[in-house]
C-alpha cells in the first residue's frame, strides 16, 4: 500500500524540479525579444587596465551576451530544445574574457554567467578559467537551492588543489546579466553577496558571502552606474551602462583596497560593439570583423 504514495511523491518532486518559477514582472519582453531573440550575439570590446602583482597592465576585455535554451536539470545548453519540454529554460549568457601580459608571460581569463531571462531566479551557473604559464585553474558553481550554490575548484596550487565549494547569497557575477535583462531586477540596499570568481582566483581566498550595499545612480544624461560596495571595505565594483534599453555596458571599474590601505584599480572602457552571429563567422575571410571590433589579442 505504501508504493503508490512513494510513486506519487516522486511524480510531485519531479514536477516541482521541472516547474517554471515566477515571472519577471517589470520587463517588456516584447521589446526585449526584438533585440535578444534575433539569433545573434552582442559583442563589445574594451581597453583594459588590469592590476596584477601590484602593477597596472594594459590589456583587452570582451563581453559577449547571447540568449540560449538551457536545461533546468543539467544546467547546460540544450542540444535539442524542441524536445526538452519543461526542462527548457531561457537564459542570458555572458562570456567575459580578459587578456593581458605580466612581464614575459600572458594571462587568459574567461568568466561565464547564465541567468534566467523571463523567470525571476538567481543565476543558474557561473564558471571561470585562468590560464597562464605557471598553470591553469577552473571554478564552477551551480545553483543548488533557493539561495545556495555548490561546485568545484580545480587548481594547480597545492593549498587549493581540487576542492569543493559551497556558498549562499547573490553572485556578483550575476549583476552583469541582470543589468542587461533590466536594472529593475537588481536588489538595492543591503544584500548578501559573494565576489566574482575572477576576484576569488586572483585573491586566492575562500569564496564566501559578505554584507554589501548596492545602489544605482545617474552619472550623465544617458548613463547610469551600478555601485557594489562590500562592508569590509576591501572591494568596490562600478558598472556604467546606458539608461535606456538594451542597457549596453560602457565601462567598469574594480577597486581593491589592500591591508596597508593601498588601492588597486582595474578599469575597462568600451571601444567597439557589434551584433552578429559570430559562431557562423569562423573562416579566414571573416577575420576582418576583428578589425571592426578593434581586437588586438
Amino acid at each position: 500500500m505504501k508504493k503508490p504514495l512513494v510513486y506519487l511523491f516522486l511524480i510531485v518532486a519531479f514536477a516541482f524540479s521541472c516547474s517554471k518559477g515566477p515571472k519577471r514582472e517589470n520587463v517588456d519582453f516584447e521589446e526585449w525579444g526584438k533585440y535578444w531573440f534575433q539569433g545573434k550575439a552582442e559583442i563589445s570590446s574594451f581597453d583594459l587596465k588590469q592590476y596584477r602583482y601590484g602593477e597596472e597592465r594594459q590589456g583587452e576585455a570582451v563581453l559577449i551576451f547571447v540568449t540560449e535554451d538551457f536545461s533546468r536539470k543539467k544546467q547546460v545548453k540544450l542540444d535539442n530544445s524542441e524536445e526538452a519540454g519543461k526542462d527548457k529554460i531561457g537564459v542570458l549568457k555572458m562570456n567575459q574574457t580578459r587578456d593581458f601580459v605580466t612581464g614575459i608571460y600572458p594571462y587568459h581569463i574567461m568568466l561565464s554567467a547564465f541567468t534566467p531571462t523571463k523567470e525571476r531566479s538567481q543565476g543558474l551557473k557561473f564558471s571561470s578559467s585562468v590560464q597562464e604559464w605557471c598553470g591553469q585553474s577552473f571554478s564552477q558553481i551551480n545553483l543548488s537551492g533557493t539561495n545556495s550554490y555548490s561546485g568545484k575548484l580545480n587548481s594547480y596550487f597545492e593549498k587549493e588543489g581540487d576542492a569543493s565549494i559551497s556558498v549562499t547569497g547573490l553572485a556578483e557575477d550575476d549583476l552583469w546579466n541582470l543589468i542587461r535583462i533590466s536594472p529593475s531586477e537588481i536588489p538595492l540596499g543591503g544584500v548578501s553577496v559573494f565576489p566574482s570568481l575572477i576576484y576569488q582566483r586572483f585573491s586566492h581566498q575562500e569564496l564566501a558571502s559578505e554584507e554589501a550595499f548596492i545602489r544605482i545612480q545617474d552619472i550623465s544624461n544617458d548613463r547610469k552606474q551600478l555601485e557594489l560596495t562590500y562592508s569590509s571595505g576591501t572591494r568596490v565594483l562600478k558598472i556604467d551602462f546606458e539608461k535606456d534599453f538594451p542597457y549596453q555596458i560602457m565601462a567598469w571599474e574594480e577597486t581593491h583596497t589592500k591591508t596597508d590601505g593601498t588601492k588597486e584599480s582595474t578599469q575597462a572602457r568600451r571601444k567597439a560593439l557589434k551584433v552578429i552571429d559570430y559562431w557562423k563567422r569562423n573562416k579566414v575571410e571573416d577575420e576582418f570583423l576583428r578589425d571592426e571590433l578593434k581586437l588586438k589579442y
